[in-house]
């Protein structure tokens, strides 16, 4: 199997850990197939869109959510180290209002499956960091939505001290009160 599955404390967010390659030329993975990637996770998901953003130390993104349209992200680190997180903002699921963060770094490879109906968003830990996301839905402007990184009632322990660097759309993030949410 390409991949192991992590599972972590939400059922649906799920840690994909490729099977590397590697000696004293580098090393090689398979970063996605969806043959592979379906049998591991029991998900058939059509990718649409990758995405790819360098980001300096400090630069907090998100929480972002498309309230239609909602895209479920498959992401990675290229470079560097984020701690990411991802919010369960379905008011149907039995998680509903609680999130979940990994460190994903260049080094151990490891995906994260953010599904649909989620908050996701990320502190970059090191100098600098890429980041790289498949999606499973368009970008619609008229539709994203921003959850405050710092909402109480979430309570997120981001590992970052100190204010982050955010876009004036993610410093206008709404509360879990406030914001849209999923049924």
């Amino acid at each position: 199997m390409p991949y192991t599955v992590i599972p972590t404390a939400i059922p649906d967010v799920l840690i994909l850990e490729p099977k590397v390659f590697g000696d004293e030329r580098g090393f090689f993975f398979e970063s996605f197939n969806a043959r592979d990637f379906a049998q591991a996770t029991g998900l058939d998901v059509n990718f649409v869109q990758d995405n790819h953003s360098k980001s300096a130390q400090g630069v907090l993104r998100g929480l972002h959510y498309q309230i239609q349209h909602p895209q479920g992200k498959l992401v990675r680190v290229v470079q560097g180290q984020v701690f990411d997180v991802a919010v369960d903002l379905r008011q149907s699921s039995a998680t509903f209002g609680q999130w979940v963060g990994v460190y994903l770094d260049a080094q151990k490879h490891q995906q994260l499956w953010v599904p649909p109906g989620f908050a996701h968003g990320f502190v970059v830990l090191s100098e600098t960091a890429e980041f790289l996301y498949k999606t499973t839905d368009y970008w619609y402007p008229a539709h994203e939505r921003s959850l405050r990184w710092n909402d109480e009632t979430v309570g997120i322990v981001w590992p970052w001290s100190g204010q982050p660097l955010l876009a004036a759309k993610d410093a206008a993030g709404l509360s879990l009160a406030e914001a849209d949410k999923f049924a």
